[in-house]
């Protein structure tokens, strides 16, 4: 974290809120069982509490997935700011070559405070549509929009991306170039990357990583409306319109995912708002209590966190410093150095490992592109090999049944990018080898269960979060030669 500047730290009493109600929260987060990577929690401006789950690490960047999205929402507000562009503009008007021959009045009337708020007026989500041609723009102009603009909502991260193409179009620059000197640069965040289009357009509406550090300046920077050192970096009247409820989104369910939507900011019960990713990453704004939570986490039940925030921290907050409790503070400290996410621990080893030792094993085609698999057994650890026609033979070390680092190259993450991983291995049963990748940069762990079945192999693929909820997915391999 040499690049990047750090927010002062104090103690949770300090900060009036009792070391005894954060010790609350982490325990309702063990008992509900929720994978928190890690949690920052500002008060007034500085560090009250904090906390990373080793293997994960302070320095770690997160992928933010749709978190994404408010920090393109602020590019739109400063461009907004330096006249560049106006929430008004139509749509179609920022790009004549990509319009269809005929315009609907639905489209036509499409202006960019409606990408702003999830109003576009399609029915749905049209980014895997868009997504099926190079030119993601061109696809979006061509969808039908059934609704009138502004009247219905419907979350649409290609609505998002449409914002970083205007943007990268009235700047020339692209929405990571335009962010440094303006957000990045002023708050000292860390180096960071985000994905990009066919065309080298940042997807706007996921693709950014960042470290929990800098989504909490973030929101310290939203609860201070564009204040930061004194220096006002984003107009304050931009801060209250993008985080105020622009859009009904209600649907009948009282969560905080129907309490209206702003400009890429979702509102909250309690007057607070959050930006928010898949999987759990959170920039939570509590303005009523000068408070501000960040969270990375790989979750499938998101409204379980946020209602452990509001039953265990909200309630804490007093308006001014308590009296030291060195007792509960050094039971907070104790507890936070032991925030971790343990190996698998089974049976250490099996006489089924010399079975399996070194063998190749071809595997039959499968959507992991997985073409062969092989294991290498030591007394400590073992070698994974991974086979992938694209990419070559990855090899990944792992721990009997400790971490051991290592790093894999994802095509599906990152864009190929080597992602740091923590890998393990324990023997489930004498025949059951369960190989865990935990890639610390994510909130995805991968699990591959193995089973030998005379000369084949029985692979059995599942992650602890993914977008179709505990689905497995078995692959059969035969051994080829030993290696």
């Amino acid at each position: 974290m040499e690049n990047q500047v750090r927010l002062p730290r104090t103690t949770p009493e300090a900060q009036g809120i009792s070391s005894n109600a954060v010790i609350e929260f982490l325990d309702a987060v063990r008992e509900q069982q929720l994978e928190l990577h890690s949690f920052m929690l500002l008060r007034f401006g500085q560090v009250a509490a904090e906390g990373w789950w080793a293997p994960y690490r302070p320095e770690y960047q997160h992928m933010l997935f749709s978190l994404s999205k408010s920090f393109t929402s602020t590019a739109i507000g400063f461009a907004a700011a330096e006249g560049l562009l106006s929430v008004n503009d139509p749509v179609v008007g920022f790009f004549p070559e990509e319009i269809p021959e005929t315009i609907s009045d639905n489209l036509a009337a499409m202006q960019v405070r409606h990408l702003l708020m999830m109003g576009t007026g399609h029915a749905a989500d049209v980014t895997g549509s868009v997504q099926k041609d190079d030119n993601w723009v061109k696809g979006f102009l061509n969808e039908p929009v059934e609704h009138a603009p502004g009247t219905h909502f419907a979350y649409n991260s290609a609505a998002t991306y449409m914002l970083a193409a205007i943007l990268q179009r009235v700047t020339g620059e692209s929405l990571l170039a335009f962010l440094k000197p303006r957000l990045f640069a002023p708050l000292g965040l860390s180096e960071a990357t985000w994905e990009t289009c066919p065309r080298g357009i940042a997807t706007g509406g996921w693709g950014l990583n960042l470290t929990t550090e800098d989504i909490a300046k973030f929101g310290q920077l939203y609860l201070q409306r564009g204040k930061w050192e004194g220096v006002q970096i984003l107009p304050a009247a931009w801060v209250d319109e993008a985080t105020s409820f622009q859009i009904d989104n209600d649907d009948g369910r009282a969560n905080d995912w129907t309490q209206g939507y702003g400009y890429q900011f979702w509102r909250c019960r309690h007057g607070a708002y959050r930006g928010d990713g898949a999987f759990g990453q959170y920039c939570i704004v509590m303005p009523e209590q000068e408070a501000v939570l960040a969270i990375t986490s790989g979750v499938a039940d998101m409204q379980a966190v946020l209602d452990i925030v509001w039953s265990k921290l909200l309630p804490a907050f007093s308006t001014g410093a308590l009296d030291p409790d060195e007792a509960a503070r050094a039971k907070l400290a104790e507890r936070l150095d032991d925030l971790r996410i343990d190996p698998p621990q089974d049976d250490p080893s099996s006489p089924n490992e010399a079975k399996l030792e070194g063998r190749i094993f071809r595997m039959e085609p499968n959507e992991l592109d997985l073409s062969t698999f092989a294991v290498r057994f030591a007394d400590r650890s073992a070698e994974l090999v991974l086979g992938n026609d694209r990419l070559g033979d990855q090899v990944v070390q792992l721990g009997r049944g400790a971490w051991k680092a290592d790093r894999i190259r994802i095509e599906s993450i990152k864009e190929g990018n080597a992602q740091r991983l923590e890998g393990c291995f324990t023997w489930k049963e004498r025949d059951k080898l369960l190989v865990r990748l935990m890639l610390v940069e994510t909130p995805f762990t991968y699990d591959f269960v193995c089973r030998l079945d005379g000369e084949a192999l029985e692979l059995q693929f599942s992650a602890n979060v993914a977008w179709e909820p505990g689905r497995v997915l078995t692959i059969r391999g035969q051994a080829a030669a030993l290696a």
